[in-house]
């Protein structure tokens, strides 16, 4: 008798959330920082690659996408509003940032790798993939490499942060336990709240819409005083679980041959794109009193909920993080239009040559 879909979907993502977390064990165990997530990610990452059925279903994607938003509304710092003036500098870091990681990768992809200007500039963007791809749509650009290389530089960074704390003075900053846990009930109304928001966040198409629906609860309740307690332990690590799995759970829908044909333009491209955010935190560092990690992790072009799950685990301002990661966003909403017109431009007057 055949197994029922529902239930094989059921147990493949059962099964994907089981690897992330046995990973994610292995890697604090092993004092790993950030261990729970790093290690799901990349054991995740590696069980797809070699050919598990690895499989997070929608309604499993959003859960996870909640939790981490909750936990980051949680874990915001009560003073980080004082922080808001140095902001202005970080986010002009952010700009120039956006433009040399664009410029450079779009260029070495194009000229090293030989891709042709419509998939080398739309591979190099740091985020928005839904984005990318539906500009593929129109005719720009290959999107299966786009994905390929988008995924390799999302996942790649999710290990290089945590690796950074250890070769880098990005520094790891634990956060203090709260005095308290707050009662399950509690608990209950905010995760009902944060799913609301979520969802209504989601269905206004704002992106990130679950995880930003989530936070935004999640901070005003607790900026607010609805409560001042801390979630309890194993929330955040069910957090960082689904972080690992979400992650990892990229390179489902890629094959290994896929993955070995774009590995070298994948990891370039991260590379770069890591040595650029490195120098521009690095020069940022030295006009904000605020840890390098701290705005390392804020300009990292990462998924919003794995670089905002990192800031948790490394103890950095949440608020920080996740306010850069949305505002860069929203200026890839208009640099990628501009970008595809662009490239429109140059193809016409090559084929008019």
């Amino acid at each position: 008798m055949s197994v029922p879909s529902s239930m094989t979907t059921a147990l493949r993502a059962a099964m994907t959330l089981a690897i992330s977390g046995a990973g994610g064990f292995v890697g604090t165990t092993m004092g790993l920082p950030a261990g729970w997530i790093m290690g799901g990610a990349i054991a995740v990452s590696a069980a797809g690659l070699l050919g598990a059925p690895i499989l997070l279903p929608d309604r499993v994607r959003d859960l996870g996408f909640i939790l981490i938003g909750l936990s980051m509304g949680a874990n915001v710092a009560p003073d980080s509003l004082s922080l808001l003036p140095q902001w202005p500098i970080t986010l002009l870091a952010l700009v120039a940032e956006l433009v040399l990681i664009v410029t450079i990768t779009g260029w070495a992809l194009s000229r090293l790798f030989g891709l042709d200007k419509g998939t080398a500039y739309l591979s190099s963007f740091p985020g928005h993939l839904a984005f990318i791809i539906g500009m593929t749509s129109a005719g720009i650009g290959d999107a299966r490499m786009i994905v390929i290389i988008q995924t390799i530089r999302i996942a790649v960074l999710t290990i290089a942060v945590p690796i950074g704390t250890m070769l880098l003075p990005i520094a790891h900053f634990p956060p203090g336990a709260a005095p308290t846990v707050m009662s399950l009930a509690t608990l209950l109304v905010l995760l009902v709240a944060c799913a609301l928001a979520g969802w209504g966040f989601a269905r206004l198409k704002v992106p990130a819409g679950w995880v930003l629906g989530a936070m935004a609860v999640s901070t005003v309740g607790k900026l607010g005083g609805f409560y001042d307690a801390g979630l309890p332990p194993i929330v955040v690590i069910l957090a960082f679980v689904a972080a690992g799995s979400l992650l990892g759970s990229r390179f489902a829908v890629i094959s290994r041959s896929e993955f070995l044909s774009a590995a070298k333009g994948g990891f370039i491209a991260t590379g770069i794109a890591v040595s650029i955010t490195t120098f521009v935190a690095f020069c940022a560092s030295l006009f904000v009193d605020m840890p390098y990690g701290q705005i390392w992790v804020g300009l990292a072009p990462g998924a919003l909920e794995g670089m905002g799950a990192l800031g948790i685990a490394l103890g950095y301002d949440t608020a920080f993080v996740a306010a850069h990661h949305v505002i860069r966003l929203l200026l890839l909403s208009f640099a990628i239009p501009a970008v595809v017109l662009m490239i429109r431009q140059l193809e016409k007057r090559a084929a008019s040559q």
